[in-house]
């Protein structure tokens, strides 16, 4: 069944979505959050869940912490009957640990798409309950460690405290919200 969404809350959820985006690039954290009624974000590629206020503020922290530059090149946008569909660039300067990995100071420039969703609350779809997150892990690791220069012995060090941190966040457990989906009843 294909639900009908009217002009005006397409322009809500834009809108929405657009002054999120600009929000995070300025660390206006407090604004960013208003822009759910219950903060969660989903991040596919590590399998992450970040629920509730306190969590997405700690993901906030953590990921300035990595990347305090962090911004993005919005590609295209998308509207479906449940979400807005975002295209971007997310491109920064790994100036602090990523997890257990330790700063580089290389900068990356990745592909990412975030689905903006939206619930049927009844009253047209207007409350944002989650950004989920798509991107290539592997595109930016390689930009984060590959601008170590393997025949600089000042790097090596460096280079093994990497791979160590990338064993250890290798070995987290999916969040059993992302693992655990049900069906697509396409009937």
């Amino acid at each position: 069944m294909t639900t009908v969404i009217s002009d005006e809350i397409l322009a809500y959820r834009q809108k929405l979505v657009l002054d999120h985006f600009h929000d995070e690039v300025r660390q206006e954290w407090d604004d960013v959050l208003a822009t759910f009624p219950h903060p969660r974000y989903e991040l596919i590629p590590t399998m992450t869940v970040h629920d509730g206020d306190a969590a997405v503020r700690g993901y906030y922290r953590d990921s300035r912490r990595a990347f305090p530059d962090q911004d993005h090149e919005i590609i295209a946008l998308r509207h479906s009957g449940d979400a807005v569909i975002v295209e971007f660039w997310l491109l920064g300067t790994h100036l602090g640990p990523l997890g257990a990995i330790p700063p580089t100071g290389n900068r990356f420039r990745v592909r990412m798409t975030a689905y903006f969703i939206f619930d049927d609350d009844g009253n047209g779809g207007e409350n944002l309950v989650c950004e989920r997150i798509y991107f290539d892990s592997l595109t930016l690791l390689k930009q984060l460690l590959g601008g170590l220069n393997p025949r600089n012995p000042r790097n090596w060090l460096l280079a093994v405290r990497c791979l160590r941190g990338l064993l250890k966040e290798a070995g987290g457990t999916p969040h059993p919200a992302l693992v655990n989906t049900p069906k697509a009843d396409l009937s």
